[in-house]
C-alpha cells in the first residue's frame, strides 16, 4: 500500500523500517503515518496460490520509510505495540 499524498519519486530514498505483525497493526500504523504526513510503504507478504504461508512464516508485511523517519515511525510501532499488549 503506497500513500498517494507524496510523489512516486520519493519512495526511491525509502530503507526498511520494520516487520509488521498483522493486517490491524498495518492500518493503525498506516493512519498515523499519513496523519502525522510521514510518506510510507507497506508491503504485504500475502500471496493467494500459497494462501497465507509466506505471513505466518514471516508476518504480515514490512513497512518502509525514509531514513530521517526512522525514530518517529519505530516509536508510534512500540507504542501500538505495547497498547495492544497492554489490552490482553
Amino acid at each position: 500500500m503506497l500513500n498517494e499524498t507524496f510523489e512516486k519519486s520519493e519512495y526511491q530514498h525509502f530503507i526498511k523500517i520494520a516487520v509488521i505483525d498483522n493486517m490491524a497493526e498495518s492500518h493503525i500504523l498506516a493512519s498515523l503515518l499519513s496523519q502525522y504526513g510521514i510518506p510510507y510503504r507497506l508491503r504485504s507478504f500475502a500471496d493467494t496460490a500459497y494462501n497465507g504461508l509466506f505471513q505466518f512464516q514471516k508476518g504480515w508485511g514490512e513497512l518502509y520509510a525514509r531514513a530521517d523517519d526512522r525514530k518517529e515511525v519505530i516509536k508510534m510501532l512500540t507504542d501500538i505495540r505495547n497498547a495492544v499488549q497492554s489490552s490482553a
